[in-house]
């Protein structure tokens, strides 16, 4: 039984966004531009991605 992934990219900078956005998306193992990140697609994930969606780039 294999879990579904989500790929995230960092695509736009974090300079100008606020502090909470900068933590969420830590929080989501980016660290700088073009940075990618494989995560299980949960609803708390999700979330995360959606709160800071003007900066990624999504792959299901």
């Amino acid at each position: 039984m294999s879990e579904k992934k989500v790929k995230v990219t960092l695509v736009r900078s974090l300079i100008g966004t606020k502090e909470s956005h900068r933590a969420t998306v830590r929080g989501l193992g980016l660290r700088r531009l073009n940075s990618t990140s494989l995560l299980e697609d949960t609803p708390a994930i999700r979330g995360m991605i959606n709160k800071v969606s003007y900066l990624l780039k999504c792959e299901g």
